[in-house]
């Protein structure tokens, strides 16, 4: 044989090896949509008088695992069939070669027949002559069936590769009324399942691999054809983005290369240049809609409130992980309830500089509170002074017993206007505020003053608010960030002061008020600067159940710190499959944004690593381009399940190499010895049995943490100077020499130079 010609027959042969196509079919929605898909699916039931006929590939193309899979999901639409001599009947045919009759409609009476009858179906093999067995059922119709008095559906599971011409008998048995189903199964060719299925196609065209969304979507087709009704009147049928995916081995021209070929009647063999071809997978994607059922969820409604995570548990039921103000309630609803013997008067600022719609917002704030303290069980009393240019005791503490006379009470308040004279109301309240006759007996009440305004005082304010402390009264302050610093003199202290952003923000601060009502403050850092981030571990091995305790643990850990630009900045950085900061230092400049933000953290999945990680705070976020404040004590703060730890010794070592604490907070029965590497020398370990008990450990997290801030730190650990920049210590201070073209006080511009 001419060499030309054994070259060529050795390229056939090596091309015909290229791998078939990979089709993928997906729904584009969100996990918790493909979540409610699942569920749908399994609270779909359809009794009605119809007949289903499955018509089942038994090929080698399909092969023995494929044919296993088919089986499954014919068994499992068969869960949502009330399967009786008067409601569905079922019946199956398998086809190769030959079609062949596997039962009869009226074989088999009951659900538990049906399916054992298909469990026991032995793979055929043989040739995919799906047109034989189309023409086997116009020729003999349903066998065992009711004819045409009932509604007959056919779902045909194939992988698409007819060896004979399958349009034209489908179309026939569509004529007749048939409502045919295609289901896809190993690597079906769309083109023929599309041939396959009754219109609308792409309410009829289905991939059995995905068995959750195959029944969703055939039962969602049979409901919205009035066939049957498979679900709660709920339940909805909706439209979702879909796409139908091809991995497709194609032939390219690659060049021209030298070649020899023999020329007819003589000897003589040419050169010449050929063309050559190589072959690559390209995806082909084909976008249509997909019909699937949802139906709403137990946390659809949000039940949990306050920064509570919703954790389903079946299609009805649900339970609340909540922040440890709110722990103990239904739903974190506000657990207010004032258990201590506290008097409290609130005084608000009805003057013009206060404005008329801070005075509503105080008002709400006061009958929210009272709404959520004052039940049957309270020891509290509460009364209510108004304050301009002059004090009025409107509520006098203790006047009403019964809540909602003391909210109509509260709803007749009016505002006065006029000057902001908080140091003579305060200097009143201390002589007559609480009456001349406050209560006795052995556990005398504790007496405390709410001021709230958003005004700054118009006369002078420290001496009155050592006076009204020098009478034992506690004294608390509400108010807009303004007028921070005031309210921190008046009432001695940052931990006595709650601010507040927004209208919703105010009343996020009642659970903290009635904290700071009934216990002492527990000893804090929360005046000393901080740059503090939690990494926390949201890989599969945690679970998104236990990932919603770390959330809840670290809020409660977050209300401790005066979270602002000046004093604490707090980041988030969460790891799994990958590694993603929640929010940077710099991103939320109070207490109340850093909450909302943790509850909204994303609960990532995969495999994670701990290191790799730890290396992402090095390199992006304790960075002054990520917000970290030079000369600041900084900390990490590692929340984990001990898996995915064995490579960050070494990172950790690094940042604390940086001048970087890093505390390891493990979860787990059996404390891991990686756990301890990533310690380091120090022991920085908190060990937690279970993710419930986290909370237990919240005061031993928060003492290592106020110890770490009052740390000597070193200015230029972590480096100030960007772009390579040298940090220079000098005289209590640094510089920056910047290279490479770089200045400014952190190298971070680029030299501009003159041209020549």
């Amino acid at each position: 044989m001419p060499s030309f010609l054994l070259l060529e027959a050795i390229c056939i042969v090596l091309f015909a090896g290229v791998p078939p196509s990979l089709p993928l079919q997906e729904v584009h929605v969100s996990k918790e949509i493909i979540g409610k898909i699942s569920v749908a699916s399994k609270m779909m039931w359809c009794s009605a008088a119809v007949d289903v006929l499955f018509l089942m590939d038994g090929s080698h193309s399909v092969g023995k695992g494929s044919f296993e899979r088919s089986k499954h999901f014919a068994i499992t639409v068969c869960d949502a069939l009330d399967i009786n001599p008067r409601k569905v009947r079922v019946g199956a045919v398998q086809f190769s070669s030959v079609p062949r009759l596997e039962f009869p409609l009226d074989a088999f009476s009951t659900q538990q027949g049906v399916k054992g009858k298909i469990k026991r179906m032995v793979f055929k093999g043989g040739r995919t002559e799906t047109s034989l067995a189309l023409k086997y059922l116009l020729r003999k119709g349903f066998p065992g069936g009711r004819n045409a008095s009932v509604p007959q559906v056919l779902i045909i599971i194939t992988d698409g590769r007819s060896q004979g011409h399958v349009a034209l008998p489908a179309k026939q048995l569509k004529q007749r009324g048939v409502t045919v189903f295609s289901v896809g199964i190993h690597f079906p060719r769309w083109e023929e399942l599309h041939s396959l299925a009754s219109e609308p196609r792409e309410q009829h065209v289905l991939m059995a691999e995905e068995v959750d969304d195959a029944t969703n979507g055939l039962f969602s087709t049979l409901s919205g054809s009035s066939i049957c009704t498979t679900a709660s009147p709920d339940c909805k049928v909706q439209p979702h983005p879909c796409e139908r995916k091809t991995l497709e081995t194609i032939r390219e021209l690659a060049g021209l290369a030298p070649c020899w070929r023999g020329s007819r009647g003589t000897d003589a063999v040419l050169a010449a240049l050929c063309p050559f071809s190589s072959w690559k997978r390209v995806f082909f994607t084909h976008p249509t809609t997909c019909y699937r059922t949802t139906c709403p969820g137990p946390c659809d409604s949000q039940p949990c409130q306050n920064g509570g995570t919703c954790v389903p548990e079946g299609p009805d039921r649900y339970h609340c992980l909540c922040p440890p103000a709110f722990g103990g309630e239904a739903n974190c609803a506000l657990n207010l309830s004032l258990e201590c013997r506290v008097d409290v008067l609130f005084l608000l600022a009805s003057s013009a500089d206060a404005t008329l719609e801070g005075f509503q917002q105080a008002k709400a704030f006061v009958k929210r509170f009272v709404r959520a303290a004052l039940t049957r069980d309270s020891q509290a009393r509460v009364g209510v002074a108004l304050y301009g240019a002059k004090l009025t005791v409107a509520v006098p503490v203790g006047e009403y017993q019964d809540v909602p006379d003391l909210i109509r009470s509260l709803d007749g308040l009016p505002f006065d206007g006029g000057a902001t004279l908080t140091g003579r109301a305060l200097q009143q309240v201390a002589e007559r505020g609480f009456g001349s006759a406050p209560r006795t007996g052995l556990d005398q009440p504790r007496r405390a003053v709410v001021l709230m305004t958003e005004a700054r005082s118009q006369d002078e304010v420290a001496g009155p608010a050592g006076f009204v402390r020098a009478r034992q009264l506690l004294l608390l302050g509400v108010g807009s960030e303004d007028v921070r610093a005031e309210l921190e003199m008046i009432t001695g202290g940052p931990e006595r002061v709650l601010t507040y952003t927004s209208p919703q923000d105010l009343f996020d601060q009642i659970p903290k008020l009635q904290g700071k009502l009934c216990s002492q403050p527990r000893p804090g850092c929360q005046a000393q600067s901080l740059d503090l981030v939690f990494m926390l571990d949201a890989s599969v091995s945690v679970g998104p159940e236990n990932f919603a305790q770390m959330q809840s643990f670290v809020r409660s850990c977050v209300l401790w710190f005066d979270v602002n630009p000046d004093v604490t900045q707090i980041s988030l950085v969460v790891y799994g499959g990958r590694v993603q900061t929640a929010f940077g230092l710099d991103t939320h400049l109070s207490r109340a944004a850093v909450l909302r933000a943790l509850s909204q953290a994303p609960y990532l999945g995969g495999v994670g690593s701990a290191g790799t990680a730890l290396l992402h705070i090095y390199d992006k976020v304790m960075t002054v381009q990520g917000g970290a404040r030079p000369g600041v004590p900084k900390a990490v703060v590692v929340v984990t399940g001990g898996s995915g730890v064995e490579d960050a010794a070494v990172p950790a070592q690094k940042l604390r190499d940086n001048g970087v604490s890093v505390l390891v907070v493990g979860v787990g029965p059996v404390l891991r010895e990686a756990l301890r590497r990533l310690a380091g020398p120090r022991d920085a370990l908190i060990h937690a049995a279970a993710y419930v008990d986290l909370s237990h450990h919240q005061d031993a997290l928060i003492e290592w943490i106020c110890r770490e801030a009052k740390r000597p730190v070193n200015l230029c650990k972590p480096s100030p100077c960007m772009n390579e920049g040298i940090c220079v210590l000098r005289n209590g201070s640094y510089r920056c020499e910047c290279q490479g073209g770089w200045e400014g006080p952190h190298c971070k511009n680029r030299a501009l130079r003159c041209p020549q």
